[in-house]
């Protein structure tokens, strides 16, 4: 029977990742089991579960490109920049045409200079910053360079705005969404968000806790496959 194995979830709306890895822990209790970069509750999408030794390079996967695809409603922003949070601010809603949200949005292609948002798991002094969030204390984050190579919009409506971005390993697209609202000259949060990649890792190849449940040697066999392959391209870049 093989062991190492990197199993593509399509993860819902709902769990947190670590919920996602306690779910593949019951299908498969024998094997050590870790998450390649975690995904928010209401985001879905491409989450990459390592079993076995595959655990070993997640950071081959936690480094690497992701692309998602991103609902920004606008004249709204939250705390968390997401649905899940409390509104904090309302501002109008300009007349947006395609051609300025096309631009907007292409003006933010390359390296990218973001703040953090103080809901995410970046540890400052050794505390997550969501978890400071959550007794409402903001502090100071310095800046971090990101690279986005990639924003299409997908679709424009009179209060949203659908694009797909694909960017380097630690962009946080709430904060994008923020930005890109302020720059359309209003305040928005993200209503949705879709990983669609993760590395090699599409979204097409991707399956459902229950679909892996129903065959979990079937998508052990497919898993070492994956692991196979990202050894590979682990074993080019050095």
């Amino acid at each position: 029977m093989v062991s190492e194995a990197v199993l593509i979830v399509d993860k819902p709306v709902g769990p947190t990742s670590f919920d996602i890895v306690r779910d593949l822990k019951k299908i498969f209790p024998k094997e050590k089991i870790g998450h390649a970069g975690s995904l928010d509750p209401f985001a879905t999408g491409v989450l990459i579960l390592l079993l076995g030794k595959a655990t070993k390079i997640s950071n081959s996967l936690i480094n690497s490109d992701k692309t998602y695809r991103a609902t920004l409603t606008l004249g709204t922003e939250t705390d968390s920049l997401d649905l899940t949070g409390n509104s904090i601010k309302t501002a109008p809603i300009p007349k947006l045409t395609k051609e300025d949200v096309v631009a907007c949005l292409k003006s933010f292609e390359g390296e990218w200079s973001q703040l953090p948002p103080m809901f995410s798991a970046k540890k400052v002094q050794g505390v997550r910053l969501y978890e400071l969030a959550r007794m409402n204390v903001s502090i100071p984050r310095e800046r971090v360079s990101v690279q986005l190579y990639r924003l299409d919009l997908i679709e424009l409506g009179p209060s949203q705005i659908v694009f797909e971005v694909h960017c380097s390993k630690g962009t946080y697209i709430r904060s994008l969404g923020k930005e890109i609202a302020e720059k359309l000259g209003t305040v928005g949060y993200l209503t949705a968000l879709r990983r669609l990649s993760c590395g090699p890792f599409l979204i097409e190849g991707s399956a459902t806790v229950e679909q892996i449940q129903a065959d979990p040697e079937g998508f052990r066999r497919r898993g070492h496959e994956n692991f196979t392959r990202l050894l590979r391209t682990v074993k080019q870049d050095t």
